[in-house]
């Protein structure tokens, strides 16, 4: 269906005003004229318009080109790399895999070793993979290219960081839910063919098991889940209200926080007055588990994030000092996720421009910026562990240090 392009009188009228002699001369030439000059400049604006609004969310096909080409290097680096660390472990630990079952091996371990080490050196495959990519486009003049096209600097970090988030998501999900759970068959297959690293026992265990209890144990045993001379006392603000004696007190795994106390005693007090009550055997539920005063080596890598909150806080509330470990954790899990945008910035800013020596020069230098971000946090910690700081500071310092080298490089880059 045709459209009619209407001109009103007035759109004539200054049309012809403009162009008087076109006007006196030929009148319906001019009429022709300002008709087609009025539908260009309506043409033009409504163009005009469309090419003002834009989708900030729309990938095009070089935000799509460059996303591709950054998770591909990513996760091929990833499984390169994972490949020789597993070649390198079951060299280490040969004897241990004859040892062991096939399927132990298989399932209880590997399955939980691959991503476990996958998570713990993705910064490290993050700069390897934006180096790696990015520096062959800028070998290849392609950065150039499409810094020339009329995309700025900062356009072009887009896809970059749309990878990175993608690469955020995946480090979050793994280490704070999905790893985890499967660490707790690894560290026990560890411990059982390899090096056994677990606590088998404890001597004069104290905690406030809730607000005015306070638990004793003079010995634990770990591996029939008792203790010997125990005690449970009961406060009243700074009264004591009962104390409850028992020969031994053993934890039934079955039911949580189930105790079995044998030869007990307790005594409550009120006043003056005291009630004595015996027994050869007393079922009682205590709000404390084995594992809140058993803290092995790696114990805070078989919690989820959620666990390792409520571990910190209750042992925080019952007197616990070394949950250290755990808190570095929890703090080291968040920093991480962090990691993949700050190295990606680097990475992109330090490698999108070509380089005298090629792009060896750039992978050396992410190599060693990769591998001295992953050195400081492990210094930092240390930090945390010995009292200097706290871990949240610790884990954070890093980031903060490794960000201002990001931002430093980028506007560097992106001025040239």
């Amino acid at each position: 269906m045709k459209k009619d392009n209407k001109i009103s009188d007035e759109e004539i009228s200054t049309a012809n005003e403009e162009n008087p002699i076109a006007n006196e001369e030929n009148p319906v030439a001019t009429m022709e004229t300002t008709a087609a000059e009025v539908v260009d400049v309506a043409a033009k604006k409504k163009d005009k318009k469309k090419r003002r609004w834009h989708n900030p969310f729309r990938l095009y096909i070089i935000d799509l080109y460059i996303l591709k080409k950054f998770l591909g290097t990513f996760f091929l680096s990833t499984m390169l790399f994972l490949a020789v660390i597993a070649m390198f472990d079951i060299t280490e630990k040969l004897d241990a895999f004859l040892t062991a079952p096939l399927s132990e091996t298989i399932f209880d371990y590997f399955f939980s070793f691959i991503p476990y080490f996958a998570n713990q050196l993705i910064p490290l495959f993050v700069f390897i993979a934006v180096i790696f990519f990015t520096s062959k486009m800028a070998a290849n003049s392609e950065i150039i290219a499409i810094l020339s096209s009329g995309i700025s600097f900062s356009r072009l970090l887009r896809p970059y960081m749309i990878g990175a988030a993608i690469i955020a998501a995946m480090t979050f999900a793994l280490s704070n839910y999905i790893i985890p759970p499967t660490n707790i068959k690894r560290i026990a297959y560890t411990n059982k063919y390899v090096k056994n690293k677990k606590v088998e026992s404890n001597a004069n265990v104290q905690l406030q098991v809730s607000p005015g209890v306070v638990a004793f144990i003079g010995r634990f045993e770990d591996r029939n889940k008792t203790g010997y001379r125990f005690s449970l006392d009961k406060f009243d603000g700074k009264e004591l209200k009962s104390r409850t004696t028992a020969m031994t007190a053993r934890y039934d795994t079955t039911r949580t926080y189930h105790w079995i106390l044998m030869d007990y005693m307790t005594r409550d007090f009120d006043g003056m007055k005291e009630t004595i009550k015996k027994g050869a055997k007393l079922d009682t539920i205590i709000p404390f588990e084995p594992r809140d005063f058993m803290i092995s080596v790696n114990d805070q890598e078989t919690l989820t994030t959620p666990q390792l909150t409520e571990y910190i806080e209750k042992q925080k509330m019952r007197g616990v000092a070394n949950i250290k470990a755990f808190e570095i954790e929890k703090e080291k899990r968040i920093a991480s996720t962090a990691a993949a945008f700050i190295l990606t910035l680097i990475g992109m800013s330090l490698s999108s421009r070509k380089v005298k020596g090629g792009m060896g020069v750039n992978i050396g230098i992410g190599l060693g910026l990769s591998f001295s971000y992953i050195l400081f946090s492990t210094v930092t910690s240390t930090f945390a562990i010995s009292g200097l700081t706290t871990p949240f500071i610790a884990m954070e310092i890093p980031n903060l240090v490794y960000l201002a080298i990001g931002i430093y490089l980028y506007y560097r880059a992106s001025k040239y």
